[in-house]
């Protein structure tokens, strides 16, 4: 099944993005009366049939729809510092939203070598790994911002707050303490891991330090296990 994101839909009759209307037509050779299904990203899924076969603005006609319950019982919020390399960060957004996640905070840390991000950019590479997915839920993409002011927005968060660092210190294990259908954050730091002050101030304001793994991670590999442990606890 090929999916086509329209995160706007409100109506049954639709007009495709100019995108969606070019794949439509030019690369899968779909012609008026052909079935298509879409999603609005926010848990809908729609049976549609195509009107109108033109390669700009394809008009479709919805027939079904489907609301489905939200992906969990809890959700996934991993704020995460971007990687010098995009290409790294990219693939750890596309793997993410595979495995399974609701939100991303990019975070610019004390240690980061990456400060600016292109969200429009990285919103397209988690489009499509949603569709590739086939999945009713789009995550969210937050701007960047800085370490201090993503902690500070989230001192009443009432979920569980973890955050994976590399320091030796007394660390349990993320996926043995994340406990099942909780609203969950995790912070991954930068390259250079977050600094000694950061980690300060996150145990200062509760969150838990949690190791995730005996490696030593890079930031988009530590990204995904945290993703996956926290997924994983929940299906068992």
């Amino acid at each position: 099944m090929q999916l086509f994101y329209t995160p706007d839909i409100a109506s049954d009759d639709y007009m495709l993005s100019e995108a969606e209307s070019k794949h439509c037509i030019r690369i899968l050779r779909m012609n008026v009366g052909d079935i298509i299904h879409l999603t609005n990203g926010k848990g809908t899924f729609y049976k549609a049939r195509l009107e109108s076969a033109n390669p700009k603005k394809c008009i479709v006609k919805i027939i079904e729809k489907n609301a489905t319950k939200n992906r969990a019982d809890f959700k996934l919020h991993i704020a995460i510092a971007p990687t010098k390399n995009m290409d790294r960060f990219e693939w750890f957004l596309e793997k993410a939203t595979e495995i399974g996640i609701d939100e991303i905070t990019p975070i610019i840390c004390e240690n980061s070598e990456r400060k600016i991000l292109k969200t429009e950019r990285c919103n397209a590479i988690i489009t499509s790994a949603m569709k590739q997915s086939l999945s009713a839920w789009h995550p969210i993409l937050n701007e960047a911002e800085k370490f201090s002011t993503f902690m500070m927005k989230m001192e009443k968060y009432s979920g569980q707050k973890f955050i994976a660092h590399c320091e030796k210190s007394a660390k349990k294990n993320l996926f043995d303490i994340c406990e099942k259908k909780t609203n969950t954050i995790v912070l991954i730091g930068p390259e250079g891991d977050f600094s000694s002050e950061e980690i300060k101030k996150a145990l200062q304001a509760n969150w838990q330090a949690v190791s995730i793994g005996n490696s030593r991670l890079r930031t988009e590999t530590a990204g995904l296990v945290a993703c996956h442990n926290v997924n994983l606890k929940n299906e068992i």
